[in-house]
This record gives structure tokens, sequence and C-alpha cells, in this order.
């Protein structure tokens, strides 16, 4: 396998690949050549390229790679946990995505730079495809220090799963005027513990929704908005159509996930439908699916957290909330693109620009300068979703017989990691951050 030289000053880069086909530049699908230079980045793109092997996709098409926001890939985590970095970015890869922002809610949370420096550490040569990691702003007796290491911070308002304290209301608005001197992106998971009703027993995802009700969420935004405009604020896993609204009208970057564009509290009766912030009514999944296939949802992003099967079977209310989803996150929504749900031009700004675009990376677009991570897609094949076939060790989905339209190949930089749907590549990922990040401490020193 052919590594990509490190762009210097001894050389200019010089041609290595054009990949030619049916591909999504400036907002259509069109036929072009698309050629690669040997650091990993797209030198042009244009009608016809000579000078480097061609590799033609025939009737597949050409994609930018996604990026996934938010992943729970649970390293370092306890002996019970089912997923690591090595499967978690696997499963991204063979779903398409070549960069994930990993969240720090472990055991041990990562509130400090040495604990960030040793989770950074076990990314070399395990790694399928890069990672940003986000460090837990909580607690932590020095935020500067820290933040030369992060990607990121990930600011819990309610108690989550390995969350147990968050934030006093009335130090928020300190905590926040800290992280936005730091200049780094920070995502908030925003429900009010205020409006949670502790008094209802959950016995299913109607319960749960009654326990932390729409009015949690729309509580936990409206204390974030007076947050100062120069902070990086990203709030996630939206659930409600009217929530999306008030965030859109204060420019402030947001997320939604396919569990709650696709699924209702009703879609299943059991814990694997058991998720943070819960599965809304389909009256108001509707509305929200209606939002971001108009294109008023700025990011997708997966909310991935693997629990095991045996997990999942407890009672409800003792059952760990969330689901798996990095590996499916894109092949659900390229089957809604097939099925004429969805503009693909919709689903590539959501998946693939924005985010990357937040987290400072030259990824998300076929573009000159761009890093040459591709997907490529075959609209002609499809096919239901089983947890068995998945890569993930969990070992099931909630999406289990929907319709998906798996990525064919992947290119991460230029060399392909996935060929026919079986990943072929080296663990070569890397943690990076953003480029417009102040320091340049590196994550694993």
């Amino acid at each position: 396998m052919p590594r990509r030289r490190s762009p210097g000053p001894d050389r200019p880069p010089e041609l290595a690949l054009i990949l030619a086909g049916r591909a999504f530049v400036r907002g259509r699908l069109q036929p072009v050549e698309i050629a690669i230079d040997d650091t990993g980045r797209i030198e042009s793109v244009g009608k016809v390229r000579h000078g480097a092997p061609r590799r033609d996709v025939g009737e597949a098409v050409i994609l930018p790679a996604a990026t996934d926001l938010h992943v729970h890939f649970r390293e370092p985590g306890g002996p019970d946990e089912v997923e690591n970095l090595a499967t978690g970015t696997l499963g991204a890869a063979l779903g398409g995505v070549t960069l994930v922002g990993d969240m720090p809610n472990h055991p041990e949370p990562i509130t400090d730079a040495e604990r960030l420096r040793e989770k950074a550490r076990r990314v070399p040569g395990r790694a399928a495809v890069d990672v940003l990691l986000y460090a837990n702003p909580l607690g932590s007796p020095d935020l500067e220090s820290l933040a030369r290491v992060a990607g990121g911070f990930k600011v819990f308002l309610s108690p989550t799963t390995g969350v147990p304290d968050v934030p006093d209301p009335s130090e928020l608005p300190q905590l926040l005027a800290r992280l936005a001197a730091l200049d780094l992106p920070v995502a908030v998971h925003a429900e009010d513990p205020g409006h949670f009703a502790p008094a209802v027993d959950p016995r299913d995802p109607v319960d749960w929704n009654r326990c932390r009700p729409p009015a949690a969420e729309l509580a936990a935004v409206e204390r974030l908005l007076p947050a100062p405009p120069r902070l990086r604020l990203h709030v996630a896993h939206v659930t409600e159509a009217g929530v999306a609204e008030k965030l859109r009208a204060a420019g402030v970057s947001f997320e939604a996930t396919p569990q709650h564009l696709l699924l209702s509290e009703r879609s299943g009766t059991d814990a694997r439908f058991k998720v943070n912030p819960p599965l809304r009514s389909d009256a108001d999944r509707r509305a929200l699916w209606e939002l971001f296939a108009r294109g008023g949802v700025p990011v997708l992003a997966s909310d991935h957290a693997p629990h095991s099967r045996s997990a999942k079977e407890l009672p409800f209310d003792r059952a760990p909330s969330g689901m798996p989803g990095v590996e499916t996150m894109l092949p659900l929504m390229l089957a809604r693109v097939r099925a004429g749900d969805l503009d693909l031009a919709t689903l590539l700004a959501a998946a693939c620009d924005r985010p990357a675009r937040w987290l400072g990376q030259p990824l998300g677009r076929i573009a000159p300068g761009h890093r040459a991570n591709l997907v490529i897609v075959d609209f002609r094949s499809h096919a239901p979703l089983s947890g068995r076939t998945l890569h993930a060790p969990a070992g099931w989905t909630a999406f289990e017989g929907w319709d998906a339209v798996r990525p064919r190949d992947l290119y991460r930089d230029g060399i392909r990691i996935v060929e026919d749907g079986e990943f072929v590549g080296a663990p070569r990922g890397e943690v990076v951050r953003p480029e417009f990040a102040r320091s340049v401490d590196p994550p694993g020193a």
C-alpha cells in the first residue's frame, strides 16, 4: 500500500492519480477528471487530464467523503465497552466517513491535557480514519493548557451516559465566556434537567419522551443563546423544528441525527430506541425531516453510541441511552436520495461540507486544494440493513431492515482504503485539530 508523501519545500507535488467519472462538483453531478497529487490533495478538477494512472468509476458517482462531528468510541473505557477507536474508525470508513469528532464522556472524563494526550497516543497505528478529540471543560483547572491539545470542547448541560455532573446554571455564562476566548469549536448537549419529569417510571420510548420532554431542550437552548458572539457554538442532536428555527435565527450551528429524523417514539418499544434527547412524536419527527429536506439543518451527525446487545436488553429504565450509527448515517441518507425524498446537494452540504468547515478541515468538497477524501457510490446497489452484517461490534441497529446505499469505495488522501465494500487500507488515521486553532501543541506528544 503506497503512502502519500508529506508536503515540503524539497520538490513540488507530482500527479499520482486521475479519478474519472460523474462527480458532485459545483453543486451538481457532472463528468469530470479529478487529478490528485502525491501529497493527497486535489490538484485540479477538469474534463481531461494526463500524466498519471487513470481510474474510471463507471456508472458509479464520486462524492466527497463525510465528516461525523459526533461519535462516542468509548476509549479509554471500562471492561464492558464493546467499542474502541480501532473498531469505531473502521466502521466510519465503511460508512463513507473519513473524519470523526470523538466525545470525552468516558469513565475517567477527558478534563485535563495529559489525559487527552494519553487518548491521542492510542490513535496512531489503530485508527482507520482521522480523529478530532473533544475535551470536557467542566472541572478543568487549566482550560488554556487543555485547549492547546484539544480539537474542541463538549459541554453537557444534563446528565447522560458517563456524565453524572453538569455545570450549575449560574456558572454557565462564565464558562462560555472562558471557552469563547479559546477559539475552539464548542458542542453542547442541550437539555435542561430542571424540566425533566423524574417521577415518570419509563418503560418505553414514549415514557422516555415524557421524562425528558421537548421543553427541556428549548429551555437549554434559551440559556445558551446569550453566549458571547465570538463563541464557536454548536448545539448537538436537535430534535425539534421549533428549536432548530430559533438557532437558525440566532446564527448558531446545530446538528440533527438520523434517529431523530427517521425514527419516532413509536418506532419501537424496547431500549434499542432509548436515546438522549429522546425520540419525539411522529409529528415532531416529520417537522424536523421537512426542515432538513429543505436545507434548514446545517449539519448531519450520527451521535454514534455503541452499547452491547445485552446492555440494551436490560429493563428500559436501567438500559443505557444511545445507538450505533457512524457506519449507517450516510448509507441511510443516500437511500433517501435514491428514493427521491432528499436532494443530493442538501445531503452533501450537511454531511460533508459544513461539518468539515466547522472543524476547520480542508475536506467535504471536490475542489482544488482540498484533501482527496472521496467516496464512490453506485445508486443502483442498495440493500436492507442488518445488524449481523454491520462491522459495529454492538451487533445491532435500530434501523434493521431499512434500505441503505452503502459506499463501494473510499479514498483517504487519494489512496483507496475501502474497495467493493471491504476495508483494504492500513490504520493510518491521525489526530487532527482545526486549522484555525491558535496552538500547534501536538496532541500525541
